[in-house]
Order: C-alpha cells, then sequence, then structure tokens
C-alpha cells in the first residue's frame, strides 16, 4: 500500500525524470523537493513504490525512474496540468487565425502542437457521414480535363482532377453538373453515397440517357464521397523521434510505420477511453496491443459542429504528462471554438 508521501515522491521522481533524464536518487529528491524527512525516510518510500513497480532501477545506479505503471498512476492521480502561459496561448492563436478551409485549419492545428510540445501531434478529422453536400462545382480546364470541387455544411472543401477520354463541351458539363447535384446536393454524405451508387448500378441500362462523360464524372464523386466517409489523421513532427530516440528503450521502427500507415494510430486515438474532461492517456505497455510499448499518447476531444474527434500527442514515455495534456487540451479548445464560429457565420 503506498503512503500519500510515497505518492508524493512519485510524483518528484517523475518530474525530476523527465527533466533531467537522470535516474533520481533520495538524495536528490530531498535536496529539490521540501519534504522536510530524511534521505533513509525517502528510500524508505522509494522502496515501497519499488515494491508496487512503480519504479524501477535502470542498471547498477542508485536511482530509480518511472515505469509505465508508475506514470499511469502519476497520471491519474497526481499529474495537475499546468496551465500555459500567455506566450503559449498567443502562438496558438497566431497558428491558428485567420481564413482557410478545414483541411487548412488542421495542418495548422498540428504545426502549433508539434512546435508547442516538441512531440508528433495527431489530428483526427471528424466524421463527415452525417455532414451535408453544400454545393458542388465543375470548372473545366481544356479538352478532357475538369475539376471537381465538393463542399459540405462542416466545411470540408475536395478538389479533385478528373481526366476524361470525352470532349467537354459547355452543354456537357452542365447537364454533368446538374445530374450530380440533384444527386447529393442538399443531402448528408451518407444519403449522397447511396443515391450514387443507385445512378450508377443503373448506368449501362440501355433505356437511359446519360452521356459517357457524366457517368465517369459521378464515378469520381462517388470515390470522393467515399473518403468523405473515412477516418483520416492529420500529422506532423515526426522527425521529433529521431532527435529523441534515445528516450526510447528500443526501436522508434513501429512509431514511424505506424505513422506512415496511420490504421493503428486511428484506432489507438478512436479507443483511448477519456476522462470527464475529455482527455485520454496511453501509456508504453497499455499499447502492447497496437504494437507501440514504446510511446504515450495523450489527446483530448474537439468538437467539430456536433461531431467529436481527437487532437493528440505522441512520444517516448517519458514526456512532460502535465504540461502535454495541458497543451491539447487548450488546442482542441481554441479548434472547437474556431469551428463553431465558423458555423454560425455560414
Amino acid at each position: 500500500m503506498v503512503t500519500d508521501r510515497g505518492l508524493q515522491v512519485l510524483r518528484a521522481i517523475v518530474q525530476d525524470y523527465v527533466d533531467s533524464h537522470e535516474p533520481v536518487g533520495s538524495k536528490s529528491i530531498v535536496e529539490r523537493h521540501a519534504f522536510g524527512v530524511s534521505a533513509a525516510t525517502i528510500r524508505n518510500d522509494m522502496a515501497l513504490l519499488e515494491d508496487e513497480e512503480l519504479i524501477a532501477a535502470p542498471h547498477t545506479s542508485s536511482g530509480r525512474v518511472p515505469t509505465d505503471k508508475g506514470y499511469r498512476v502519476f497520471v491519474d492521480h497526481l499529474a495537475e496540468l499546468r496551465p500555459l502561459t500567455p506566450a503559449q496561448r498567443h502562438a496558438i492563436a497566431s497558428f491558428l487565425d485567420g481564413p482557410g478551409d478545414l483541411d487548412d485549419l488542421l495542418v495548422r492545428t498540428v504545426r502549433a502542437l508539434t512546435q508547442l510540445t516538441g512531440q508528433v501531434a495527431l489530428v483526427q478529422y471528424p466524421s463527415f457521414a452525417r455532414a451535408s453536400v453544400s454545393h458542388v462545382e465543375l470548372v473545366p480546364l481544356d479538352a478532357g480535363r475538369l475539376i471537381v470541387i465538393l463542399v459540405t455544411d462542416t466545411g470540408r472543401v475536395s478538389q479533385r482532377l478528373v481526366l476524361l477520354r470525352h470532349e467537354l463541351d459547355e452543354t456537357t458539363i452542365t447537364r454533368a453538373r446538374t445530374t450530380v447535384g440533384d444527386l447529393i446536393v442538399g443531402r448528408s454524405v451518407r444519403d449522397g453515397v447511396q443515391r450514387v451508387e443507385e445512378f450508377l448500378s443503373t448506368a449501362d441500362d440501355p433505356t437511359r440517357h446519360d452521356d459517357a462523360a457524366t457517368i465517369a464524372i459521378v464515378r469520381f464523386v462517388a470515390e470522393e464521397l467515399d473518403e468523405f466517409r473515412q477516418d483520416r489523421l492529420v500529422m506532423a513532427g515526426a522527425a521529433n523521434l529521431a532527435r529523441r530516440e534515445s528516450d526510447f528503450r528500443g526501436s522508434i521502427y513501429p512509431l514511424l510505420e505506424a505513422i506512415e500507415e496511420q490504421v493503428t494510430l486511428l484506432r489507438l486515438m478512436s479507443e483511448m477511453v477519456a476522462d470527464e474532461h475529455g482527455l485520454a492517456t496511453s501509456i508504453g505497455r497499455e499499447n502492447a496491443s497496437f504494437g507501440l510499448i514504446e510511446a504515450s499518447v495523450v489527446a483530448s476531444d474537439y468538437d467539430a459542429t456536433g461531431a467529436r474527434a481527437r487532437i493528440g500527442l505522441m512520444g517516448p514515455t517519458r514526456m512532460d504528462y502535465p504540461s502535454n495534456l495541458a497543451a491539447v487540451r487548450a488546442v482542441a479548445r481554441y479548434l472547437s471554438r474556431m469551428l463553431d464560429d465558423d458555423e454560425n457565420a455560414r
């Protein structure tokens, strides 16, 4: 059973180890923290923490480092979120303020977060299955080429270059624009996908009079709508893993692979259980089923006009949890406000 003072000693060990990257001994704890007891008493508290597998000796050094279990206890019971400084809040506002579509805003969000923390920043796109398509535009470039633009009521903008084998005169483009608009504009992405699939399922019917160019354009629209329904991540700061490779006990390759593939990180981000404040943390061996036992992930929920998604950080288990959790919470709240303001302005 760990005493209250033992938990405070754990807090000191975590904080000092994160700051110094050196195993923490009883003498340094007495010197740096006002416990009002002797080094021998602190050593007894540390022995109890070691019995509970909350700290461990990395080698013959007399110092101790937190285990994954120790970090978990620290985060669950001891970590107080450190308020961001005015300079940090100004940096967030500077990065995120200004016009731009959702894609641009999420890119700026992860760039801001990785600069604030020095970790890999991740943000999920909100689910657009329930979003409605508010506008469709076909922009001809030259013979056989045009750009298809789709806009949703949640701010998602898609631009796709379409290459066709057919001549595109103004009549053909107008007819295709009308057909696509009738199928999806004013409807949810989910309903639009269904209507497009129904249209394409009868495209070869000889009684239909749709021209080949229109059918081809509708096929491209179907692919783009399917992209809208899929979960996606935007990331920044992967180079920080290489800079901090010494913080990892083993190889960083599984983390780099997860960044490249995205699927693993999407599952992990989605399955993390949030607390009452919308914050979630997954530490070290808790990520074993995802092959990421070398990493910790902290995340916060954000709201995109009713659709929930997450913004987070990935890095070594030796990370500054209070500061990183405060950063993802602050950026998530700022992002939610910006998306809400944008929605109200429509």
